[in-house]
């Protein structure tokens, strides 16, 4: 008997073939909040990611273009990726100057600049068409993350309004775009509630946060919440994660979130990027926050919260600088004893106004000052960190192995700060949150067991 048309079974369509992306993030936590996004978007279309470029479809480079060693480093990415696959597609910083990268790789399918996230998209679709199926191809409710499962980082903004003459950001990104209160605070909550225990705060100027929306509130939950640094930072320590915040220019605002860290809101912790102490360099390179006065702001916020720690960054062999003002910033770093200290010697940056602002420092004074100012960063170091000796701490375990474990205090950020290194009678796994009792300290790192 045969049955009617109607009713026959369908034939079995052919399963499609995902198509596979390989992907290099290049730069700062800024641009790997980028890439996440447009891995996040690049999966809710069925793209899958590829472990290595000759097993994919296509590359998509995230490039730095901050200074002339991360060129070289995103120009050597690149290379590697048309080697590998040949069809490549970059963007980010160094994306906002096609022509550099052209003038190498004229056979790269796309440039596109920074943010540009649907440039990106349209790009990989031109190149490689999506094979979605809207019942196989879920992507989670936080997104795709680059990042460990127990972290993360939070973008507040994009751009910065600042013109320091050593930064080229601002002609690359763009001035600030602060994101509504209420957006940033419901991808924090997806976070949390996805098993993020951390949640790192960055934009380029986060204190600057809202300054361009004059501070507009926009709803959450059963209220509105103002796009101003205080109030996000506020709702932020709500939501039951460590909040630690990065890249916090020294305004005089920033006094009013030193009470949450002392409640235990939010991390005591500010990632401080002061760059130097004497007043004419400071002058010279245009940095915001009335910096010379900062001694006397950071003893008034460690009156109030006497945990806080501070990390830094600061620049030796600024063009111009002098003996004099290299012992100014020497003379502050022992004054100010703050806990975690990068320094890096000044680098010309092609567009930076700095670069014609006097004689260049030579490379070899460079380095001589680079390497008396972290002999006189590590003295400071070693006494905070002994002070630590004996104190139980909570630590948040970045790597286990059954009993040995590393992790982090709440003074260390992941990557830049210090480990601890911990010892257990029970087996730890990674994203645990426990108390550890600090047993030894050198430089940088703590040692400690358990309880």
């Amino acid at each position: 008997m045969t049955l009617p048309v109607s009713v026959l079974p369908p034939a079995k369509a052919a399963p499609k073939i995902a198509p596979k992306i390989s992907f290099v993030s290049l730069g700062c936590p800024k641009a790997l909040v980028d890439s996440e996004r447009i891995l996040t978007h690049l999966r809710a279309e069925g793209y899958e990611l590829a472990r290595r470029h000759d097993g994919a479809d296509v590359v998509i480079v995230n490039t730095c273009g901050f200074l002339d060693s991360a060129k070289a480093e995103s120009l050597s990415a690149i290379g590697e990726a048309m080697a590998e696959n040949g069809r490549v597609i970059v963007t980010g910083c160094m994306g906002a100057q096609p022509d550099e990268i052209r003038e190498k790789y004229p056979n790269l399918l796309a440039v596109t600049g920074p943010q540009a996230y649907e440039s990106v998209v349209a790009a990989v679709h031109e190149a490689v068409p999506p094979a979605h199926d809207p019942f196989l191809d879920l992507v989670p409710p936080q997104g795709v993350k680059l990042t460990p499962r127990h972290y993360a980082y939070l973008k507040i903004s994009e751009g910065c309004n600042n013109r320091c003459t050593f930064c080229i950001i601002p002609s690359l990104r763009g001035d600030l775009v602060s994101r509504p209160a209420g957006d940033v605070l419901r991808e924090a909550e997806k976070l949390v509630k996805a098993g993020v225990k951390e949640l790192l705060v960055v934009s380029q100027d986060t204190s600057a946060y809202g300054v361009d929306i004059r501070y507009a509130t926009s709803p959450w939950r059963d209220r509105e919440v103002r796009a101003k640094f205080y109030d996000l930072s506020a709702e932020l320590g709500e939501l039951g994660a460590w909040v630690r915040m990065h890249y916090v220019y020294p305004y005089p605002h920033v006094d009013e979130v030193i009470p949450l860290m002392a409640e235990g809101k939010i991390l005591p912790y500010l990632d401080m990027p002061l760059q130097h102490a004497s007043p004419s360099v400071l002058k010279r390179m245009r940095r915001p926050g009335n910096q010379e006065k900062q001694l006397e702001r950071i003893r008034r916020w460690r009156e109030i919260c006497p945990d806080l720690a501070i990390r830094s960054t600061f620049i030796v062999g600024f063009p111009g600088e002098t003996e004099a003002e290299f012992e100014e910033l020497l003379t502050w770093i022992g004054q100010a004893k703050l806990e975690r200290v990068g320094c890096f010697e000044y680098e010309p940056v092609g567009g930076a106004v700095a670069n014609g602002l006097g004689d260049l420092v030579p490379p070899e004074v460079k380095a001589e000052r680079k390497r008396r100012f972290m002999e006189a960063q590590q003295g400071v170091s070693i006494r905070l960190q002994k002070a630590r000796v004996g104190k139980r701490l909570p630590v948040i375990i970045d790597e286990a192995n059954g009993t040995v474990a590393k992790g982090r205090s709440k003074y260390d950020a992941p990557e830049i700060d210090g480990n601890v290194h911990v010892t257990s009678r029970r087996p730890l796994r990674v994203g645990d949150i426990v108390t550890v009792k600090i047993e030894r300290a050198d430089a940088y790192d703590l040692y400690g067991s358990a309880v």
